[in-house]
């Protein structure tokens, strides 16, 4: 394991650590039996509220023109939970 990853158990124990690095600009590596298998990357922009609407209206107007050729929602789940 490099010396910039930080072991699974470790990362779980200190995650709230790991969080304030991260947000201070470090990338921290995780590993699980040595190798890496995720990053804790800083978020370099937080998109503005606007963009979240706009792209909630496009998957909207999306969803409208898409059919569940006619089965029901509600019976789509029950059969997902047998």
């Amino acid at each position: 394991m490099s010396a910039d990853a930080i072991g699974a158990f470790e990362a779980k124990t200190h995650f709230s650590e790991l969080l304030v690095r991260a947000a201070a600009g470090e990338t921290i590596t995780v590993a699980k039996h040595g190798r890496p298998v995720a990053k804790l990357v800083p978020v370099t922009q937080v998109e503005p509220r606007e963009d979240a609407r706009r792209a909630a209206a496009e998957i909207q107007a999306a969803a409208e023109h898409m059919s569940l050729g006619g089965l029901r929602i509600k019976d789509l789940i029950a059969e997902g939970r047998r």
